[in-house]
């Protein structure tokens, strides 16, 4: 199977001269092959968008809230297909493809409602019979860049922000998982948006370039791995574009004595290895503060033995496998690091029972204990089914541990002490606090964003923050039918 760009509101006709292999990570098979862009496709991707910016910036707040009520509808009603198709390019089980497709619904919603958010300042009377008053207007042509671990609630969080605000959008998904994009292209067609409002290009770093470099695109959202990001940001603010490049994490998770240890050992399982720990706010280090680190690597160990792996189509299966062979191989390699370094392995998951294809690209649930901060295991994204055990003697030697992590992006604290729970998210140097929630992903009304080397850029993604990225403030002094200006006068102009 081919699957193409889609410009212009139809699939690209053209032919490839490059073109890169998606497969079905739970068999390991070629599943279809994806058409690499060319700076010239870019470019083809970028004049429809400017051709359709022009018209769809003067479409009315009304137009634009009903196409993406459409839009919701049209989601709503066949997310079930996307989940699938999440499923099948990406690995992760059914249910959890679902859970990812209803949190970008919810961020349709938000866009939904953005001319409440659009509305600007009035003020009456600045200066005598001279109003002034603030408009919110689109940028214009914004690239959007997305990863493979969330193909579908990614694009989510800034496609519908941007069109609602009158931009029109090229977006270069992941080429591991692209047709989510693609159907989501398709939803929009349906639910009547105008061509060229909404293009998809494939590719790798030769598309992310041409969309970094290219003078129409005005603005670049990405969300990646913090080398990319860092890279993403430093040339598209180089070539004069606006950025937000969420980056990398290394999300810890504090477990103070006074804990529920039964509902922290829950959590840290379900965060760590939900989506085979391919999530940027999947916990990593659980920080276990003295004396609870033997019971509680206990009862996650337990927990880990139940977990049902495979195929993420069967009935019952909780994880299912990594994206591609290459990521798997990778990942796997942490586990003889982490022995070679000094930690304990307690559950390797290379022995983990898969229920599927051998030939699927598999790694069990693994847990490491006695994790020291100077260790690969502990310092690299590892991005994989690979939770690491930190012990530490105080709540204050737990806060540093965290603060001197160079990522910033999640954290949860486990306690049932009030106090220390005010007293973390005050204290903590992160962008995202859980206080007994290991997933602090925020709600679409609010704005998705990390710290420190989790975020480059000034505008955390979705919600207020994604309205004001995907916009500029232009403010107008006026003054109307007034004779009696009083004449020439070369001063600075002053409020009387």
């Amino acid at each position: 199977m081919r699957i193409t760009h889609r410009i212009g509101g139809k699939p690209w006709e053209g032919v490839a001269t490059r073109a890169g292999d998606v497969f079905d990570p739970a068999t390991g098979q070629v599943a279809a092959r994806v058409d690499f862009a060319s700076a010239d496709v870019v470019d083809e991707a970028v004049a429809a968008a400017r051709a359709a910016f022009t018209e769809w910036r003067e479409a009315s707040l009304a137009r634009r809230s009903g196409v993406l009520f459409a839009f919701r509808e049209l989601l709503d009603s066949r997310k079930d297909e996307l989940a699938a198709i999440v499923t099948a390019e990406h690995g992760k089980v059914l249910s959890d493809a679902a859970g990812e497709v209803q949190r970008g619904l919810e961020a349709v919603e938000f866009a939904c409602g953005i001319p409440h958010l659009l509305k600007g300042g009035f003020s009456e009377n600045a200066s005598t019979r001279v109003d002034v008053y603030s408009i919110r207007q689109p940028l214009g042509v914004v690239g959007v860049i997305s990863p493979f671990n969330f193909p579908a609630m990614v694009p989510l969080w800034f496609v519908p922000n941007a069109i609602a605000c009158g931009n029109a959008v090229v977006l270069k998904p992941s080429e591991k998982d692209p047709s989510a994009a693609v159907f989501l292209a398709e939803l929009l067609a349906e639910a009547g948006l105008p061509d060229g409002v909404f293009n998809v290009v494939h590719g790798d770093k030769e598309a992310v370039d041409r969309v970094l470099e290219h003078p129409d695109v005005k603005a670049v959202s990405f969300v990646g791995s913090t080398p990319i990001a860092r890279y993403v940001y430093e040339t598209g603010t180089r070539h004069g574009k606006r950025v937000q490049a969420l980056g990398g994490a290394k999300n810890h998770m504090v477990v103070l004595p006074d804990a529920d240890l039964d509902l922290a050992a829950d959590a840290a399982v379900s965060a760590g290895f939900g989506s085979a720990g391919e999530r940027c706010m999947a916990i990593s280090v659980v920080v276990a503060v003295d004396p609870v680190g033997d019971e509680l690597v206990a009862k996650i160990a337990e927990r880990i033995a139940g977990l049902r792996v495979g195929d993420g189509r069967r009935p019952g299966c909780e994880m299912g496998p990594l994206v591609t062979g290459a990521h798997r191989d990778r990942v796997a390699g942490y586990l003889d690091a982490g022995v070679a370094e000094g930690a304990e392995l307690v559950v390797d998951g290379r022995d983990h029972p898969v229920d599927g294809e051998p030939g699927g690209f598999w790694l069990g649930p693994t847990l490491f204990d006695h994790v020291g901060t100077g260790m690969s295991v502990y310092r690299d994204e590892i991005f994989g089914p690979v939770l690491s055990v930190s012990r530490v003697a105080t709540y204050e030697d737990a806060v540093r541990v965290v603060n001197d992590n160079p990522y910033g992006n999640g954290t949860a604290i486990f306690t049932n002490d009030g106090g220390a729970a005010r007293r973390y998210q005050n204290e903590v140097e992160v962008g995202m606090v859980g206080v007994n929630v290991p997933i602090p992903v925020p709600v679409a009304y609010y704005s998705f964003g990390g710290w420190k080397d989790s975020l480059f850029g000034d505008s955390h993604a979705y919600g207020p923050d994604g309205v004001h990225f995907f916009t500029r403030t232009k403010v107008v002094t006026g003054r109307w039918l007034d004779p009696s200006h009083g004449g020439v006068n070369l001063g600075f102009p002053q409020n009387t």
